[in-house]
């Protein structure tokens, strides 16, 4: 995820920011890839490349398959690598609330079924996509080759609240969770049926952003302005103090969730001019014990969009992992964890 679209590590989870000022109206380009029907409802699923396994990219919140667009090409060229846009991003179609992690993992698994993506996958996750792809890994645990957790949030992570660090999961509400289904969100829709698209075609992106494709550039303002995009984000953010407490829960039953999974972990270098950067990088090195086979790697030349900063980084991280998985043991990218 990035700046100030909900930036998860630095500002905070359930900040809505308004979206980005409309200079034009009008009916959004054609989608990049593919809408994939996965049973009355369509997600927007852009694939490159061939081979196996299959890297699947996970946007933090707020962002679009679009963020990947440094990181994708590269991928391509040694694999089939697949991003997407969540339900109610971009071109998607509003899904089942609440948005629970398994309601996302089923809804994902689904349309790399149907659209003929088979498994196993290299799941690569981003901010908030690094808690997806764990829920992911814990729906479908054999469809699930290795992970790799780009700057990921932490389940016990904590953010500038009014001056003073507050924990996310705090906010948890012991609501009940219902089993993930497909559904098509007809209420969302119904709400917003007469609302209109403003495409923003004029908007200046702020950094890292700028550093994306023109193309892509384009297609994240357009993105931005969707009627449906603040529905379906407010949405994910709702329910996430509810997954943060359960994952807290279930690690304090057994510290290895991830079992011996090949699992790689990216961070951004602390930096000492933010009072909680120490603490999340704590938090970083206890990802790496999610998994009997977790490595750490450091990025130095970016802040937590390392997606979008350091893309090079990203693409020889991924690049590790799928020798890892393809001679079933993992490759130390700076050595095992102690």
């Amino acid at each position: 995820m990035s700046l100030r679209h909900a930036c998860l590590t630095t500002v905070a989870l359930f900040a809505l920011p308004p979206a980005l000022p409309a200079q034009h109206r009008g009916v959004p380009p054609p989608p990049s890839g593919q809408l994939i029907d996965i049973g009355g409802q369509k997600l927007h699923l852009l694939c490159q490349g061939s081979g196996g396994p299959a890297v699947v990219l996970e946007s933090g919140v707020g962002d679009f398959a679009s963020v990947w667009a440094l990181v994708q090409p590269g991928v391509a060229r040694r694999t089939k690598v697949c991003s997407y846009d969540r339900a109610g991003y971009a071109w998607s179609q509003p899904g089942r609330r609440p948005r629970t992690y398994a309601q996302i993992a089923l809804e994902l698994h689904t349309a790399l079924s149907r659209a003929g993506v088979a498994p196993p996958y290299v799941l690569v996750g981003q901010s908030y996509g690094g808690l997806l792809v764990r829920g992911f890994a814990a729906a479908y645990p054999r469809d699930v080759a290795g992970l790799v957790l780009v700057d990921a949030a932490h389940e016990d992570q904590r953010i500038m609240l009014s001056g003073r660090p507050t924990r996310i999961r705090d906010w948890a509400q012991g609501r009940l969770v219902p089993a993930p289904a497909i559904a098509l969100d007809r209420g969302v829709l119904d709400s917003l049926r007469t609302a209109h698209a403003a495409a923003g075609t004029d908007t200046v992106l702020e950094a890292p952003l700028d550093r994306l494709p023109a193309d892509a550039q384009r297609a994240w303002r357009r993105a931005m302005n969707q009627p449906l995009f603040a529905a379906a984000r407010a949405a994910e953010m709702d329910w996430s103090p509810e997954e943060l407490a359960r994952m807290h829960a279930e690690r304090a039953r057994n510290r290895r969730t991830l079992g011996s999974l090949p699992l790689l972990v990216v961070e951004h270098t602390p930096d000492p001019a933010d009072p909680l950067d120490a603490e999340r990088h704590a938090q970083q090195q206890d990802l790496v014990r999610l998994s009997t086979r977790g490595w750490l790697l450091t990025a130095r030349k970016s802040g937590h969009n390392i997606h979008l900063e350091e893309p090079a980084l990203v693409v020889k991280s991924i690049g590790s992992m799928l020798d890892s998985v393809r001679v079933t043991r993992p490759a130390a990218v700076t050595g095992p964890s102690k």
